[in-house]
């Protein structure tokens, strides 16, 4: 399910839809790194390219993380 959720973040609030799944993995990067889930959100949303929204590049960064961990398996 796709979940509206309010985060602030840079200093000013911002919403983002993601699925349950996502925003779980999202969470667990964020305890792995021991960052709060909005520090790990603002590093997203200034890594991202300006084309793409910030839902989508959480949802890319989160497959990136799995894959990588997957190649290291």
């Amino acid at each position: 399910m796709i979940v509206k959720r309010s985060v602030a973040i840079s200093g000013h609030a911002t919403s983002i839809s993601v699925e349950d799944r996502f925003w779980d993995e999202l969470r667990r990067i964020a305890g792995r790194r021991d960052l709060p889930i909005a520090a790990m959100i603002a590093e997203i949303d200034a890594a991202r390219d300006p084309a793409t929204n910030l839902s989508s590049a959480i949802r890319l960064f989160v497959l990136e993380d799995a894959l990588a961990h997957r190649a290291g398996d």
